[in-house]
């Protein structure tokens, strides 16, 4: 075991000593409303215990993780623990009015779940409206005492947090582009463990600051929990490995650039092999649609031990904001490990074959400025969320909450990715797609141009998935599948549905419950581009859904 590990367990003894004697971890979060002096704040933000970004939860593979939520300000909150497999623990997985009602101000929710398999690094962050703006943190799951990393132990491990801030408040945001049919506000920054970039009118509070030195390797843990902004990560004058993305080992392979949507984590090694100096960090933002751009790059600096005070900072190049073939050239470097111990086991027959369209329309909005409202649709469904949560609906067999008739195909087959000329509508609805327990489940993610081609972060809960296939324009049914990768393909909990293109995704439904599939970018989750799965109970003895907890919120 190298030293700075040893030395992280013994601090952690010390402070924490459950943390290390027992596999079961404690933490308690409060959300509060918190002023932070690393942001130009005209208005204090939500944070959890006053941290932002939020505290960092450490446990191991196989532990059971227990965290009290209290609700200390005055919105209603949920905290989702995102790629958390959450194996018969659904009551835990926290997106409001799917699986839980929201924790009402004054009140506490305890999560408890266990972390089955799963290693790596994953995000979790508040699953309401836009709270998670600035409610979100890392989560850190370390191996299995005694099992090493499948690549050569860092000497030191950082974490990483990219994401977005506006001057307002985000509700303030979202309400008024809910009151005129428009897109929201683009942020006003972009952030680096919640340092800003450069901000009109804002005095700098100085950016994070990396410090390394010579000769040592560092496992960098990189989260996207911006909102909006699918992001670029680079370091002047630094390659990265890249190793793992969504808690699943990858084969290694290097990069100057790492592409990263919101939702997605990415766990990349850093060896300190440059001069003694001051190397600039960029988190910049991609956007190849022309749809609410947004330009603004945050900066930090990777600081090498013994370097002189105030020295020039070495500069780096930012990829252009439409910098598709670098999207395209990251995401097709991404192979699973599949290794004896990590084995991709890819779903190679399927019992459910999917083909949803993703779509930004417009509909008739009578109270709206416009007179419209743009909307978003999964196979022109546009989600409409229930009063009550899906889970305690589907548990309870509560009627008339949702159907469960959500449509496998398009209602009408037409070019996806071509000219769009005729008018746009969806259907609003509460439907879920049913399926059986174990069956298997291929989903083809089809972009549109309906609107604007743009691209669409797509996060499913409860499972993770192996991406076996992606493409521009349209989705061939006879000539693509040929071209699936089934031995290696990644396996993630997040995956870019390219702009004008499609990604197929195989998984085995093995967790029973109401699971959520949505885009990761807010503002289309708040538009309707969303839906749920509803997994039915096995005939095995832990194959079933069980009550939810005594203290499950009420709505």
């Amino acid at each position: 075991m190298d030293h700075w590990f040893r030395t992280v367990l013994l601090l952690g003894a010390f402070l924490f000593p459950a943390l290390v004697q027992s596999s079961v971890r404690h933490y308690k979060f409060s959300v509060v409303s918190k002023n932070t002096t690393k942001l130009c704040a005209t208005k204090p933000l939500l944070t959890v215990n006053g941290q932002f970004p939020g505290p960092t939860l450490y446990a191991r593979e196989d532990d059971t993780v227990i965290i009290r939520v209290t609700n200390k300000v005055a919105h209603n909150v949920t905290i989702h623990w995102h790629g958390v497999r959450q194996f018969r623990t659904n009551w835990a997985d926290g997106p409001a009015y799917i699986t839980q009602c929201p924790i009402q101000p004054g009140q506490n929710y305890i999560y408890n779940f266990t972390l089955t398999g799963q290693r790596g690094t994953l995000l979790w962050h508040a699953h309401i409206s836009w709270l998670r703006a600035s409610i979100h943190g890392a989560t850190v799951i370390l191996p299995k005492r005694g099992i090493p990393y499948p690549f050569p132990t860092p000497d030191k491990e950082k974490i990483i947090v990219l994401g977005e801030w506006w001057k307002e408040d985000v509700e303030a945001v979202v309400n008024q582009a809910t009151q005129t049919g428009l897109p929201p506000n683009v942020s006003d920054a972009h952030t680096i463990n919640g340092h800003p970039g450069p901000v009109p009118g804002c005095s700098s509070q100085g950016g994070y600051t990396l410090h390394v030195e010579s000769g040592k390797t560092y496992l960098l843990r990189i989260i996207n929990a911006a909102l909006n902004d699918e992001l670029f990560f680079k370091i002047a004058g630094h390659n990265l490995t890249i190793v793992e993305v969504d808690a699943s080992y990858t084969k290694p392979f290097q990069t100057d650039s790492i592409f990263i949507s919101p939702g997605q984590t990415t766990n990349a090694l850093l060896t300190a092999n440059q001069g003694i100096g001051k190397y600039l960090i960029t988190a910049s933002p991609f956007m190849d649609a022309p749809i609410g751009l947004d330009n603004l790059t945050s900066y930090a600096a990777l600081h090498y031990k013994g370097t002189p005070a105030n020295p020039p900072t070495i500069l780096t190049s930012v990829p252009p904001l439409n910098a598709t073939p670098l999207t395209h050239a990251f995401i097709d470097s991404l192979r699973s490990l599949n290794s004896e111990q990590y084995p991709a086991k890819v779903p190679l027959s399927i019992d459910h074959s999917l083909f949803f369209s993703v779509a930004i329309g417009v509909n008739p909005c009578a109270t709206c400025v416009t007179g419209i409202r743009l909307v978003a649709a999964v196979n022109n469904v546009s989600f409409v969320m229930p009063t009550i949560a899906l889970l305690e609906a589907h548990y309870y067999n509560i009627p008339g909450v949702f159907t469960d008739d959500f449509p496998g195909n398009p209602p009408i087959a037409f070019n996806y990715t071509g000219n769009w000329t005729s008018s746009f509508q969806t259907m609003n609805g509460t439907r879920l797609y049913r399926l059986a327990y174990n069956s298997t489940v291929q989903i083809v993610l089809q972009g549109t141009a309906i609107l604007a081609p743009e691209n669409h972060p797509t996060h499913l809960h409860g499972f993770n998935f192996f991406v076996v296939g992606k493409g521009l324009g349209n989705f061939d049914p006879e000539k693509d599948p040929q071209k699936f990768n089934l031995v290696d393909p990644v396996e993630r909990n997040t995956i870019s549905v390219p702009t004008a293109g499609w990604t197929a995704i195989r998984f085995k439904a093995d967790n029973p419950g109401v699971w959520f599939l949505h885009c990761h970018l807010e503002v289309h989750t708040t538009w309707g581009l969303k839906m749920a799965f509803l997994v039915d109970n096995g005939k095995g003895p832990n194959d079933f859904l069980p009550p939810p907890p005594n203290d499950l919120p009420k709505c």
